[in-house]
């Protein structure tokens, strides 16, 4: 079983194939934000690097989100179209498990946390279980003092990974026992994904791509304006 990974959810671009041998070719750029620009040659330089045509693929998985709306769309949009043309199934996981998973081997709490703008980050929380992490909360929208005081509370040591724990390293690094991870583990990873997905499809796990949803946790700006000129 062939997986195709598609990461789009934050400033990194990525993709992946793998399968039950691990993942057997990938690729993650984080400059420019020209994610509909380059998604379509990264998947086209994987598949050839790998060595896999396109009708071996079997399943597309896809980061869904929390992240930016953007590169969320672009990622899922182009997942479901290849997941139609190939006629295969869907699989959606969520950018927060995906920054938890690589440092899944941490004895801490884990705080895997994207950069939401506007002074805010999406972030969960996760512990160590044989075989990955668990996540202990739900997926949330908050300001970095907010986690702070959160992780404050629970007073433990705590690993925050993500390009959110980067930008508020100040805020959050004033919790106690708080370690913010460097900037190899600031974005979700489509080798993660494939890693995580293949496990899902193994126990057909699957969604069909009209039936995939986005984890926006926010509304758009969009949104947000057309709200506010409803209620004048």
């Amino acid at each position: 079983m062939i997986i195709l990974g598609i990461e789009t959810a934050t400033n990194q671009v990525g993709c992946a194939l793998g399968g039950y041998e691990g993942v057997l070719a990938s690729f993650h750029a984080s400059r420019g934000r020209r994610h509909a620009e380059t998604l379509a040659p990264a998947i086209e330089f994987v598949c050839k690097h790998a060595r896999i045509e396109m009708k071996e693929i079997s399943a597309v998985a896809v980061d869904i989100g929390p992240g930016l709306f953007t590169g969320m769309r672009v990622g899922v949009a182009t997942a479901k179209a290849m997941a139609q043309a190939l006629r295969v199934p869907m699989i959606g996981l969520s950018s927060l498990d995906l920054l938890a998973f690589p440092v899944r081997h941490s004895d801490r709490l884990i705080a895997p946390v994207i950069d939401a703008r506007k002074g805010e980050v999406f972030t969960a929380l996760y512990r160590q279980v044989p075989g990955g992490v668990q996540r202990l909360t739900q997926y949330r929208i908050c300001t970095p003092r907010e986690l702070a005081s959160e992780l404050i509370a629970r007073d433990e040591d705590c690993l925050v990974v993500g390009d959110g724990g980067l930008r508020y390293r100040d805020v959050l690094a004033n919790a106690g026992g708080v370690e913010v991870g460097e900037v190899g583990f600031a974005y979700p990873s489509a080798s993660a994904l494939v890693e995580l997905a293949h496990p899902r499809a193994i126990r057909e796990e699957f969604v069909q791509p009209w039936e995939l949803e986005l984890l926006y946790l926010r509304k758009s700006d969009a949104e947000i304006n057309w709200d506010r000129q409803e209620s004048v």
